[in-house]
């Protein structure tokens, strides 16, 4: 591991010295904490379509794609164009505008579970809201969530596993105000039984950080039984899976629909913006009425870029190139080949306890696991903080490192996303990149 990092300081002297000045501006020198690494991260100076380009001028596969937002690629032209076109008419009106429209009416139609919505800047923002309407609407207090799920960084969901954690600068109150469960279908069901105080069930419909803890389509459909005997509002967390899954996310895939949605990312096309939608009685919550309403039910929610025409634009063009489902199909086709190839790799070196594993356009790797398992065979057996850290810290951050060194950039060097514009070629490299590695870590 040493000769990897030792070649990575060589290749990268200009993120080096550009981290170096980064440390006198921001906590740890990052704006993200997936972007943290040792030595330092690696800066991008341009990209397009499946690449990105260093400031050292190394030419890297990219499979961070916007964290996700970009199943078109980098600089789709179309998408370019209509940006460019609504720069020229203005960014921000401060006020309605038809974009708005034609973007949730695309919206609409691929996502029928989806009677009204609101769009916000972020899917942090959409998760937030989305917690805010369903309390409002049930009268309760009390919101469950599925350990290791992730819904944003804000108050309102940051408890998980460990119930007796305090996170810094959390009040004590907000995270009583949060009950944290496995996916376990009989233990929701008897604290659903035992409690009236429970207003929503929010979870990621592929299982916790995008399929890393993968959970299945039978579960969803008793989760959805179980809201309607409760009468609790069932949440589906789409900022990650809607429009790159299918079109219309998980809810089209497993035929259930949640009550309440939240978007973002392949939402906006790579620029900032979310949205929740659901049901029409609950999202009234938003809406105006006579006084006594305005004042005991309103939910007020502002927000400087909710909507705005940039993202808009960019939203627009997004989900009329992907609503066919073509861009989906070859993502998730690409996505399968690749696995497939850099666990042939695992299995050839037999290296145990290792594996590559995927959900339609997405993959996630495990390295050094600490329960025995056959090369690129992940048993249900894993816990789930294993899961979603991937793994051996160590081994991992090696990875990431020599990926990074033969070309290759994945997502805290233990996730990927594919998109529209990957090929055959990318796939045969990053798994020739991924081998290269695998013989240095041997070595």
């Amino acid at each position: 591991m040493t000769s990897i990092e030792t070649d990575y300081q060589k290749q990268h002297p200009g993120s080096a010295a550009r981290y170096a000045r980064a440390l006198t501006m921001f906590p740890n020198g990052v704006t993200h904490d997936g972007r943290f690494v040792e030595p330092f991260p690696l800066y991008v100076a341009r990209s397009n379509g499946a690449y990105k380009w260093d400031v050292d001028g190394n030419r890297l596969i990219d499979y961070v794609t916007g964290h996700g937002a970009l199943l078109l690629g980098h600089a789709h032209p179309a998408l370019v164009a209509a940006v460019a076109e609504q720069m020229a008419r203005g960014t921000h009106y401060g006020a309605e505008h038809e974009l708005e429209m034609r973007w949730a009416e695309l919206v609409m139609q691929l996502f029928p579970s989806i009677e009204r919505l609101r769009f916000t800047a972020s899917g942090t923002e959409a998760t937030m809201l989305a917690l805010r309407l369903a309390r409002a609407y049930t009268g309760r207090t009390t919101v469950l969530r599925l350990s290791g799920h992730y819904h944003g960084w804000h108050d309102l969901l940051t408890r998980d596993a460990a119930a007796d954690a305090n996170p810094p600068g959390v009040p004590a109150g907000l995270l009583h105000a949060t009950e944290v469960l496995p996916a376990d279908i009989e233990q929701i069901e008897r604290v659903l039984a035992q409690r009236n105080d429970i207003a929503a069930i929010i979870l990621e419909p592929t299982g916790a950080s995008y399929g890393a803890v993968p959970i299945a389509t039978e579960f969803l459909h008793a989760l959805r039984q179980l809201a309607d005997t409760y009468q609790v509002v069932l949440i589906f967390d789409e900022v990650v899976t809607g429009f790159r899954v299918l079109p219309g996310g998980v809810q089209q895939r497993a035929s259930v629909h949640a009550d309440l949605t939240t978007l973002a990312k392949v939402l906006a096309g790579g620029l900032p913006g979310g949205a929740v939608g659901g049901r029409v009685d609950i999202m009234q919550y938003l809406a105006f009425g006579d006084a006594a309403w305005n004042r005991e039910h309103k939910i007020r929610h502002n927000g400087t870029f909710n909507a705005n025409p940039l993202s808009a634009a960019a939203g627009v063009t997004m989900l009329e190139h992907v609503a066919d489902g073509a861009s989906c199909a070859h993502a998730t086709a690409l996505c399968e080949r690749l696995v497939a190839g850099m666990n042939a790799e695992l299995r050839t070196r037999e290296l145990a306890g290792w594996a590559v594993y995927s959900d339609a356009s997405i993959f996630h790797l495990l390295v050094g696991s600490q329960v025995e398992f056959a090369p690129g065979e992940l048993p249900a057996s894993v816990p789930v903080a294993e899961l979603k850290s991937g793994g051996d810290a160590r081994l991992l951050r090696a990875v990431r490192l020599g990926m990074n060194n033969h070309g290759v950039d994945l997502m805290r060097g233990r996730s990927g996303f594919l998109s529209a514009a990957h090929t055959e070629a990318d796939v045969v490299a990053t798994v020739a990149a991924f081998a290269a590695t695998l013989d240095e870590l041997e070595a």
